[in-house]
């Protein structure tokens, strides 16, 4: 695969979080109740719900926050009607930045996004100048340790996964989105940790920052990221990981 989800490496590697744990939820929540209005609160025959619920399970969610969220979109709670909106638009050194938003008020919401890539020497864009770089895929993430890349990439074949990549200490299998749930499904009744699980956007093409380009791109991805309406921040940049090392020392 050409391109690679840099942040999602990069957002994985640093863990959770404590005090920005009630966003996480915030954004969970937001994620459920809108998968729950569009799909239906049965988990089984909603996969976008299905993922939800996963990352609420793997955030350490109580149980009661989760359902809550289910009922408010199914309608038997009342509850914020959210839109779903997609931004697009550059980052420093021409990075393509794709932003899916769940907002209530979305024109607060587009200044306040447009201000921060204004903040970071980047613009906004009219909708599709970026999207087309980017294609829609399932993501696995395993530890490596005890295992092989050849039993990885044995079982990710079998289940129709499309790629196995060594990041780190980690395995990442990346699949199309209908076959996401098997290979979940696959990889549990293994036996392995899944630390990773999620619909997410990966680039075609990348491009190489370094030096103050990759530090501001880091700094414009973490105030996006951390923005209260964004579900998700996806990128095209390629940092090296001795560049990284640099940045975080």
């Amino acid at each position: 695969m050409s391109g690679h989800n840099k942040w999602s490496t990069i957002k994985h590697k640093k863990g959770a979080v404590d005090a920005k744990r009630g966003k996480v939820f915030s954004k969970i929540i937001k994620e459920i109740s809108i998968a729950a209005r569009m799909g239906g609160g049965d988990a089984d025959g909603n996969p976008r719900l299905r993922t939800a619920l996963n990352a609420a399970r793997m955030a350490n969610m109580p149980k009661e926050n989760v359902e809550r969220a289910v009922k408010r979109g199914t309608g038997e709670l009342e509850g914020v009607n959210y839109e779903e909106i997609t931004y697009e638009g550059y980052g420093t050194g021409g990075v393509a930045v794709l932003v899916e938003a769940l907002t209530d008020n979305k024109n607060r919401t587009v200044a306040e996004i447009r201000h921060i890539f204004d903040k970071y020497n980047g613009n906004l864009g009219e909708t599709g100048c970026v999207n087309w770089i980017f294609l829609k895929k399932g993501m696995v993430v395993i530890p490596a340790q005890g295992l092989t890349e050849d039993e990885v990439m044995e079982l990710a074949i079998e289940n129709g996964a499309q790629d196995v990549k060594k990041e780190g200490d980690t395995f990442e299998i990346t699949t199309d989105p209908a076959d996401l749930e098997p290979v979940r499904k696959a990889v549990e009744e293994k036996g392995w940790k899944i630390e990773l699980y999620e619909l997410t956007m990966i680039p075609q093409n990348t491009v190489k920052l370094d030096g103050k380009k990759a530090e501001q791109m880091l700094k414009m991805m973490d105030t996006l990221d951390d923005h209260e309406d964004l579900q998700k921040v996806y990128a095209n940049f390629d940092i090296s990981d001795e560049e990284m090392m640099k940045l975080s020392a």
